[in-house]
């Protein structure tokens, strides 16, 4: 008879192991002309996530921010950035896998991809952006039950 408080229970294990810009780009490309127009933009910010599986429990996951101005029909900017990081997820139960990966590392990931584009904006000389802050838990949970509707329908 063996006798289970013996048998190790490893426990789970987060790090953050690396927070890096993996690509960064800022167009202007209506310059010179953008500058002397009046300043209402139109902002729209797109965002993705996507997660890599690596040597041994480590991860990358990779936040893409994608912001585009535009005046009236032209693009005023693009400012575009893949934020990553690189995670140790040891002994995580796999049903918490997904959220780690699709909402906690995006959380710790943005407010790096904020700094970064506003840092750009400014050098590319327009007025300040700050993105506003995202809930990535509820856009996750947003994700999980539309795919959730899907495999339904398809059933």
């Amino acid at each position: 008879m063996s006798d289970a408080s013996n048998t190790p229970n490893p426990q789970g294990q987060f790090a953050i192991q690396r927070v890096y810009v993996k690509d960064l780009s800022f167009e202007v490309p209506g310059a010179p002309k953008v500058f002397q127009s009046n300043w209402q933009p139109q902002i729209n910010v797109q965002l993705s996530t996507e997660a890599t599986a690596l040597e041994g429990s480590y991860y990358e996951v990779v936040l893409g921010v994608t912001v585009t101005a535009s005046l009236d029909d032209s693009i005023a900017f693009i400012a575009e950035i893949k934020q990553a990081g690189i995670f140790l997820m040891e002994h995580i139960p796999e049903e918490h896998l997904a959220q780690l990966l699709g909402a906690y590392c995006p959380n710790i990931l943005f407010p790096f991809a904020r700094e970064a584009i506003a840092d750009v904006v400014a050098r590319g000389s327009f007025p300040q952006l700050l993105l506003a802050p995202v809930n990535f838990d509820l856009v996750f949970a947003e994700r999980q039950r539309q795919q959730a509707e899907q495999s339904q329908t398809v059933q």
